[in-house]
């Protein structure tokens, strides 16, 4: 009598069809699609999601910190989580948890209700982004068959990007914006479906969780944002700007002291004992600080000013996508040759004067004229480094930390996507607020009595003197991301000193690390 796989199985970790690699990777790849996909998916549906749900336009930035806060700040833990109790198990926890936060931000009607959701899918995909890119290592032996598996795992993370803004584009303007969450929930049942069914559990690891140190420095990031985004609309003086900011003060102070005391800290303060590194991190801070602005304001400016609709705002950012394409590619094919340092210079030389050139928007600028040439050169300068970054970040350090080094990179960069967003959101809500008082002498002289009218009752200019105010704001956090381009060039300048050598001994396993998402 022949018995069946499925009845002969003794360990409940093995899969019911362990031999499909090409079913296991397409798991893998579905779930970090989903989760690089949704920090772009969002952008896109922003104006919609401002005016159904009445948020103003400096709170709005939340709805993408709220998630990349969780996000960056957790996945660390994540990654430990997984290997302490198994990844698969870790992988369907953070899939569901993902997918539950999805149909709650879906049927959001209040802002802290969307805001809330946000955050519990950046802690889900805090829990299965880095278990996904670990269970390739369990899931396919050393070789040819496993670098196939990390480079369709690169291309899906490279990719993610383009697809979200595209995605958010078509789901907006034909459905709805509450389908950019939605569209998450049969994806994530059908991930959490096939899982057990094709990937196998990996051996568990002793160790030991660092809540306190997850804790501390995600709500520690959290108040410092929220005292830059309160401080936008009601003033360095109020009460909860200066509050939110002891806070942060007390909370990151706890951090270190509790990561220079735990026996297996969440962030290892030694990887920032090495300069390189550091001057690594501090880029990466910088730039992706840039690179969420960019995106956040290019997308009102698109939509608002220009009148684009969701699918041709999508459309629009594709240049930007295929030049940070073009630029990594160029970056890992000249490594070995010159070297990083060159590429971090010219990197962030290009991005700052895409910022700054971004600087001069005005409300009659067309998108040829005052957003493609600017994009186009901030993506290829973004793509000079990504590539670059992400192997010096691990240039020197043991095999066994490569995974803990690229982790810290990119909760860097999460993290400092979020950070920079509030701070650039703060310098807009400053600037706006002051063109608009400047405004309405001009708008009460030449509007019309219906739009005097519901100026009065909804207190916000309508066009085109509300372009000319949004255009003031963006040109004003357009210039503060130029300073922050400028310390990540000086940085590259100044801190950077990578032999070639180290670079070509460590290139091959700096990939296997796997990719900035």
């Amino acid at each position: 009598m022949t018995t069946s796989p499925v009845d002969t199985q003794a360990d409940p970790g093995t899969a019911r069809y362990p031999n499909r690699p090409g079913i296991a990777l397409a798991v893998i790849a579905a779930c970090q699609l989903m989760v690089v996909l949704d920090a772009t998916i969002v952008n896109i549906a922003l104006p919609h999601i401002q005016e159904a749900l009445s948020f103003s336009t400096t709170d709005l930035s939340w709805v993408l910190s709220a998630y990349t806060l969780t996000f960056g700040g957790l996945l660390l833990l994540g990654g430990r989580a997984g290997d302490i109790l198994g990844r698969r198990r870790v992988f369907l926890t953070g899939i569901l948890l993902f997918t539950l936060a999805s149909l709650l931000g879906g049927f959001a009607q209040e802002p802290w209700q969307l805001l809330a959701a946000r955050a519990l899918q950046g802690a889900g995909g805090a829990i299965a982004s880095p278990t996904s890119l670990a269970l390739i290592t369990t899931t396919f032996p050393e070789g040819p068959e496993r670098n196939r598996a990390f480079g369709v795992f690169a291309a899906v993370s490279a990719g993610g990007g383009a697809i979200g803004l595209l995605a958010g584009g078509m789901l907006t303007e034909w459905l709805d914006w509450r389908w950019v969450f939605f569209v998450n929930v049969p994806i994530g049942l059908l991930i959490a479906f096939l899982t057990p069914r094709f990937i196998n559990e990996s051996e568990r690891h002793p160790g030991r969780f660092d809540l306190a140190g997850a804790l501390s420095s995600t709500l520690g990031m959290a108040a410092l944002v929220y005292g830059f985004i309160r401080a936008s609309e009601e003033g360095w003086k109020d009460s909860l700007t200066i509050g939110s900011f002891i806070a942060a003060v007390i909370l990151l102070a706890a951090f270190a002291v509790v990561e220079s005391r735990a026996r297996e800290p969440i962030t290892p303060l030694r990887m920032f004992a090495d300069r390189n590194r550091s001057g690594t991190y501090v880029i990466m801070l910088s730039l992706a600080a840039a690179m969420f602005g960019m995106f956040f304001f290019i997308v009102l400016f698109v939509q608002n000013v220009l009148g684009y609709t969701p699918i041709r705002a999508g459309l629009a950012f594709l240049p930007v996508t295929l030049a940070i394409g073009v630029g990594a590619g160029l970056a890992q094919r000249l490594l070995p040759v010159l070297g990083p340092k060159p590429f971090m210079v010219t990197g962030a030389a290009l991005t700052g004067t895409g910022l700054f050139w971004l600087t001069f928007i005005e409300p009659d600028s067309s998108y040829l004229s005052g957003v493609l040439g600017p994009m186009v050169t901030f993506g290829f300068g973004m793509g000079l480094n990504f590539v670059t970054l992400t192997l010096t970040a691990v240039s020197g350090v043991a095999q066994h930390e490569a995974g803990a080094a690229s982790g810290l990179l990119n909760a860097t960069q999460q993290v400092g996507g979020s950070l920079g967003l509030s701070i650039l959101v703060t310098v807009f809500g400053t600037a706006s607020r002051n063109e608009g008082e400047r405004q309405v002498p001009d708008f009460l002289a030449h509007a019309t009595p219906e739009q005097k009218a519901a100026f009065l009752k909804e207190k916000q200019l309508p066009a085109p003197w509300s372009h000319d105010v949004l255009t003031a704001g963006i040109s004003s956090a357009f210039t503060a991301a130029v300073a922050m381009a400028l310390i990540a060039l000086v940085t590259a300048v100044t801190v950077i000193r990578v032999r070639k050598s180290d670079l070509e001994a460590l290139s091959g396993k700096a990939e296997a690390a796997g990719p900035v998402a």
